[in-house]
């Protein structure tokens, strides 16, 4: 059911291998060799359900559950813009793996939010995943009634454990293990928005694209924050920025 909104250290420098660390006023650093080992030997193109499944470890029914997701996107995206129409045909790489990929780096997570859920990436993906575990639930934040409704129908239809609220994410105040977003903002407003998740112990991992190094330098001079940066498995080009803690914003 959709919840309608509510009235009233020493300087570090960029490092090559793609991962890096900000902690305001520093610049980004190397991170540790522990989330190279975690995704060691997996970082691979997906094409299909069966090379999904292979390198998500998704089941049967998981797979059966992002085909039914696939078909209600297409009908949805026929008469709303839900994702481009062009990354339809790479579903499993483009938008499933994408959004799966997060559960290597949060294994033990239970709880998740997604800010600016859109069509459901990386939230959807997350709550087929974790159907039926214990304590598990995804909160999916989305300011627009219609792309609510669509959420809506995909959770209802496929009976996950998630939450759909129609309501901007900052006015939300929700005790989660980790806090995401994909495509939402550059990183100085998603930290804004993720704010009171943060600040309430979440995580944050926020799927980013190439510009990732320069987003967090961006976000650096408006917050101070500790983060680091990981390749996606996804797309050589991608990046996902973990956010570990949020400081004070800072007067530009």
């Amino acid at each position: 059911m959709t919840r309608r909104p509510a009235a009233g250290s020493a300087p570090s420098t960029v490092n090559g291998g793609g991962s890096l660390s900000v902690a305001a006023p520093n610049l980004p650093c190397e991170a540790g060799e522990g989330d190279r080992e975690a995704v060691e030997g997996t970082s691979r193109r997906v094409v299909d359900a069966a090379s999904f499944a292979a390198a998500a470890r998704a089941t049967e029914q998981q797979v059966a559950d992002l085909r039914r997701f696939l078909e209600l996107l297409t009908a949805g995206n026929a008469v709303m813009n839900l994702v481009g129409p062009a990354t339809i045909p790479d579903f499993w790489n483009r938008h499933a793996w994408d959004s799966a990929q997060l559960l290597r780096l949060a294994p033990e997570a239970r709880t998740w939010a997604d800010l600016g859920a859109g069509a459901g990436f990386p939230g959807l993906v997350l709550a087929i995943l974790a159907k039926g575990q214990a304590g598990a639930h995804v909160h999916l934040v989305e300011s627009m009634a219609k792309r609510c409704r669509f959420l809506d129908s995909v959770v209802a239809g496929l009976g996950l454990p998630a939450t759909v609220h129609h309501t901007r994410a900052e006015n939300l105040t929700l005790s989660v293990d980790i806090v995401t977003a994909r495509a939402c903002a550059p990183l100085h407003r998603l930290l804004g928005y993720a704010r009171p998740y943060l600040s309430a112990g979440a995580v944050g991992l926020f799927l980013k694209g190439q510009d990732a190094v320069e987003d967090m330098r961006e976000a650096a001079r408006y917050w101070e924050y500790e983060a680091d940066v990981i390749p996606s498995l996804s797309d050589g080009r991608g990046r996902i920025v973990r956010v570990r803690r949020l400081g004070r914003a800072r007067k530009v």
